[in-house]
């Protein structure tokens, strides 16, 4: 889905040349879901007769690369595997474990093929282990790593997440294992095997928490925890989500001292209901939150969350308004002058917008220079000017079907 391509991403962004495989009889999911410009349906409605170029996800996770297909079922498609794998010096993989073995494209067989390589291996449970067969998806790597166990309201069952970030999250580990090999071969002149567990990345997000159950015995799931949006350590309160004027507009606002309850105060215009006793200090609102938050939300639901983001900031108090995708795209004078948001024009879609990538370096720049790869857009490309496949050669693969 979007480990692979999204790790290669950050590295064709600034500058890697990066040829995406793909295969013409078994789409790619991004390319299958209907996640199209100018077209509103539910993320999990997948088209039965889709355009394959017209997959948004795809289209994202795949900007500033080449692409091509290459069908493994047949002997073309092998050799040309093998001869693209030569011509390369990276080659990763996001198949689930095994796929590559039987295609006997194991790291032994790939630095045959080019000496020295990388071959960076991104799956949900590692290439080693019990569970190492076992396939998955975003939603799972949150389950099995302990991060939905955690996830939720005191008292309620756990809630996971409604997006499969720990794609993007293992991605994330993916890109950085990359170039730490790469840098490492460029001092030793060695290529490495990389095996990357989604899971495991999920487990290193939760690294106080183990060793708070490991050495403290306390558990992760009891009346009072998970906490949803309040903190334990430290004792900041009020610390949450507060509704504001409309629908379904929302401010966050934590407070961790009092100085900043002072300051929030004399934002309120210091309410009678603020100089109660039980919120006198920092631990007596950390111990009576319940009261508070009530209070407070009582006085932002009737504020622009926008307007009150901008006033509690001017008196030091952090606050943030939550925000829409149309927030985003549309009015974050923030986000547009950092350039978050980019234009690309695309084949078939037109000019279509992209998330950029969150760096900003004094010399590098990010490199926009296509829209992801039409389906074998770059077939002739690759194969008969980069490999050198003849004319007659192509055209036999073409009809065989390797393609």
């Amino acid at each position: 889905m979007g480990v692979g391509a999204c790790a290669t991403r950050l590295l064709a962004d600034f500058g890697a040349e990066v040829i995406r495989i793909e295969d013409r009889q078994r789409l790619d999911m991004p390319r299958r879901l209907p996640v199209y410009k100018g077209e509103a349906r539910a993320y999990g409605e997948e088209d039965a007769n889709p355009d394959p170029n017209k997959g948004g996800i795809f289209n994202n996770y795949n900007r500033n690369k080449l692409g091509v297909t290459i069908n493994m079922r047949t002997k073309g498609g092998r050799m040309l595997a093998d001869r693209l794998i030569a011509s390369s010096s990276v080659v990763t993989e996001n198949f689930a474990p095994g796929v590559m073995e039987r295609w006997g494209l194991t790291y032994e067989r790939l630095n045959e093929l080019s000496p020295n390589v990388i071959y960076a291996r991104m799956s949900g449970y590692g290439h080693s282990g019990p569970h190492a067969e076992y396939k998955s998806y975003g939603p799972v790597v949150q389950a099995v790593s302990g991060l939905s166990y955690i996830s939720g309201l005191p008292g309620q069952e756990p809630s996971g997440w409604g997006y499969s970030y720990m794609d993007n999250e293992a991605a994330f580990f993916n890109a950085a294992a990359l170039l730490m090999a790469i840098y490492n071969r460029n001092i030793t002149g060695k290529g490495a095997e990389i095996d990357v567990s989604a899971i495991e990345v999920g487990v290193n997000l939760i690294g106080p928490l183990l060793l708070d159950v490991a050495m403290n015995g306390r558990s992760t799931r009891d009346g009072a925890f998970p906490t949803g949006n309040r903190l334990e350590h430290p004792n900041a309160a009020p610390h949450g989500v507060y509704p504001c004027a409309g629908e379904d507009q929302w401010i966050a606002i934590a407070v961790f001292d009092d100085a900043e309850w002072r300051a929030l105060k004399g934002a309120m215009g210091s309410p009678a209901w603020a100089e109660a006793p039980e919120f006198a200090t920092q631990a007596k609102r950390f111990a009576n939150q319940d009261a508070l938050d009530a209070r407070l939300a009582a006085w932002t639901k009737d504020h622009d969350k926008r307007a009150l983001m901008l006033s509690l900031q001017a008196a030091g108090v952090r606050a943030g308004a939550v925000q829409s995708a149309e927030d985003l795209n549309e009015t974050d004078p923030q986000i547009a002058h950092r350039g978050v948001f980019f234009e690309l024009d695309h084949p078939v879609i037109g000019e279509a917008r992209f998330e950029g990538t969150p760096i900003k370096f004094s010399r590098t720049v990010q490199e926009n220079w296509r829209s992801a790869p039409l389906l074998g857009e770059d077939n002739a490309f690759v194969f008969r000017e980069l490999l050198g496949v003849s004319s007659a050669e192509y055209e036999a693969l073409e009809a065989e079907g390797a393609l």
